[in-house]
């Protein structure tokens, strides 16, 4: 088994959700998302979702989180890690447009 540290960002996410570094884990793969944060890149505080999504149903991580203007949100980290199989994704979405830019760091093992 190979383990690969790796990183995935998106920039400018706004009303849509977007599924982070446009990354979904492969086949014959698990992933460990073991850090994800949120920044707002406005002069206004925003809100944002992130979800997990399974190839059909999203699932919140968390909703409506409020990140204040030039902040950021650490939505995973320290203690906290969420295992991703194959076909899944992590998207998130924000409150306005292009105003949240957001980076992923992930264990990918195959």
């Amino acid at each position: 088994m190979a383990n690969t540290f790796l990183r995935k960002t998106s920039r400018n996410i706004g009303t849509s959700a977007t599924t982070v570094g446009s990354y979904t884990v492969g086949a014959s793969t698990a992933t460990t998302v073991i850090g994800l944060t949120c920044a707002n890149t406005t002069t206004t505080a925003i809100t944002v979702d992130v979800t997990h999504n399974d190839g059909a149903n999203d699932t919140y991580i968390v909703k409506g989180a409020t990140v204040p203007s030039g902040g950021s949100l650490v939505v995973v980290g320290g203690d906290q890690k969420v295992v991703l199989e194959a076909g899944d994704s992590v998207k998130v979405t924000s409150s306005a447009a292009s105003s949240c830019d957001v980076i992923m760091s992930i264990l990918e093992i195959t």
